[in-house]
């Protein structure tokens, strides 16, 4: 069973729908089946999709006006628009205004599975990045640890009296509740020898401070 949220396919064509739903269930997806994207609008309000497939050409609210209105209310779920071979360049200002990949009709088993995988694969990376990035912030969100992580990256190793000496705190209890708040967060960590240093995610997280420094 996929551990990502489920799949919600709007097509007024009931066969496709449940075409897609008949080939995506044995693979281990949740699938999700409307035929309207006034009734995708109303789903989406209460259910978390990963990925939705997504017709663009619909009676009542199309496909194309139905991107912006999902975005409104769902603006990290991947979608995927399904479309003739003739419109291929609505399909492209489809992605243009938000869609993220696009499926062009009649397509394969293969096709639709392939899609789909890659989709849900870069929603996943999408949602760690953001975690990241969330994680990030968090961390520098107070001076004296953005100082910490500068000081690291600047000096390298530092022992924790070097350290302080480095940031002139007098108040050493101060830098070691920042520095343990920076180790739990995964920014810093510690050698056997006592030397604090950037982790990876430090080193992330100095370079996120090095851009907000420059206004990049």
């Amino acid at each position: 069973m996929n551990e990502q949220g489920p799949i919600l396919v709007v097509d007024d064509d009931r066969d496709l729908r449940e075409t897609i739903e008949e080939i995506l269930s044995p693979e281990g997806f949740n699938v999700v089946c409307c035929g309207s994207a006034d009734s995708a609008l109303a789903l989406i309000q209460d259910t978390p999709f990963a990925l939705i497939l997504l017709d663009m050409i619909m009676p009542g609210t199309d496909g194309m006006t139905a991107i912006n209105l999902i975005r409104k209310v769902s603006p990290r779920v991947r979608i995927v628009v399904i479309t003739a071979y003739a419109s291929i360049p609505n399909a492209v200002e489809a992605m243009r205004r938000g869609a993220n990949d696009y499926l062009v009709k009649p397509f394969s088993i293969e096709t639709l599975l392939t899609t789909v995988r890659r989709n849900l694969a870069e929603a996943e990376l999408d949602n760690h990045q953001c975690a990241d990035i969330d994680a990030v912030f968090q961390g520098l969100a107070n001076m004296l640890r953005r100082q910490i992580i500068t000081t690291l990256q600047q000096r390298g190793d530092c022992r924790f009296m070097e350290l302080v000496r480095a940031l002139a705190v007098e108040d050493h209890t101060k830098v070691n509740f920042h520095l343990k708040t920076l180790r739990e967060a995964g920014f810093v960590s510690q050698r056997q020898n006592k030397s604090y240093y950037l982790t990876p995610a430090g080193l992330r997280a100095a370079n996120c401070l090095n851009m907000i420094n420059k206004g990049v």
